[in-house]
């Protein structure tokens, strides 16, 4: 099966890939046993989704293969890469191969790989959902939708890395280690280290920012000197610029209540939030996009969120699906 005629089929759930994943690990190390190739072939007929899954992993599996072994020199490496997958556990399996898989270039592998990130984090929520988590050394961490979160506890430090989304983090003294470890977060854009604070950080394509709401968050900045960040105060951060933001149109932590509460919040913005907590499309007209509103919305259940809307300003709505969902102006 081709790339082509893959792509032209319906996309298999993000749990049924998973499956097909762990499938091919299974009979990767266990290519001797009879039993579990036939569990898995079992698997494969039980539904058109299964099979379909199968054969993506088999092509992105074959087009790494093929980018690896174009490589100069890269034949041994990716041999001794899968030796090394061979005495691995399940989750340092899945992120070694994913961290390969990321290495190949391709719009082909960035599409279909975006669930890779989700699958082999320490923490992580699907869309719509938000979880609480308490570390080893006592830390608080609140993922919101569609978040990843690894953590990299050593001797010296206590690091977590988004990759993706946003986090709550509520830290105080290290309940790990009589030396005290200083708690540093990471993202794509920069890294900031909490001091006995209660604090966000979001991840964007084009920034990070931090707001905190108790305590004090210091910025580590790219020419190594240190912002102190007091509660109430929030920060831009994108590559070598930080820039302090003036008073938010949304509370930053309200997520983690199960609440959206803006302030004279544009409508266009206010959707634009609304749609990371459900799948599918939901948007509005231009001639609708600069209508202002406030107040204090639930998240449980965006279409009853949603409904709302119309009470308060001069829209409507348009379902075109359960899917696909337009605020335009009621006339």
């Amino acid at each position: 099966m081709n790339q082509a005629n893959l792509v032209d089929q319906p996309q298999p759930s993000p749990v049924v890939v998973r499956q097909a994943i762990e499938w091919m690990m299974r009979l990767h190390s266990n290519a001797a046993s009879p039993r579990v190739r036939q569990r898995c072939e079992q698997w494969r007929a039980a539904h058109p989704d299964h099979e379909c899954a199968w054969q993506r992993v088999l092509s992105l599996n074959a087009d790494l293969h093929s980018r690896f072994q174009a490589l100069p020199a890269s034949g041994a490496a990716f041999d001794a890469l899968e030796t090394s997958a061979q005495r691995l556990g399940r989750r340092q399996t899945l992120k070694l191969l994913s961290g390969l898989l990321a290495a190949a270039s391709g719009a082909y592998l960035a599409k279909d790989l975006a669930p890779w990130q989700q699958w082999t984090a320490d923490f992580s929520t699907q869309v719509g959902q938000r979880s609480g988590f308490v570390l080893a050394d006592g830390t608080r961490l609140q993922l919101n939708t569609d978040s990843a979160v690894d953590q990299n506890f050593s001797a010296r430090q206590r690091l977590i890395k988004l990759s993706k989304g946003e986090i709550l983090i509520t830290c105080g003294a290290d309940a790990q280690s009589t030396t005290p470890r200083p708690l540093l977060v990471s993202c794509k854009l920069g890294m900031v280290e909490g001091l006995a604070a209660r604090f966000v950080v979001r991840q964007a394509d084009a920034h990070t920012r931090l707001s905190v709401m108790e305590g004090r968050v210091l910025i580590h900045s790219p020419d190594s000197s240190l912002l102190t960040v007091h509660a109430g105060q929030s920060y831009s951060i994108s590559g070598q610029r930080v820039e302090r933001l003036s008073e938010l149109d949304m509370d930053p932590g309200a997520w983690a209540d199960g609440l959206i509460v803006s302030r004279n919040m544009r409508l266009g913005d206010f959707i634009a939030e609304v749609a990371r907590y459900r799948r599918g499309h939901v948007g509005c007209d231009q001639d609708v996009a600069q209508l202002r509103l406030s107040g204090v919305f639930r998240l449980e259940d965006t279409d009853k969120l949603l409904a709302i809307l119309p009470q308060t300003l001069p829209v409507r709505l348009k379902y075109r699906t359960r899917w696909w969902v337009t605020l335009q102006r009621n006339v």
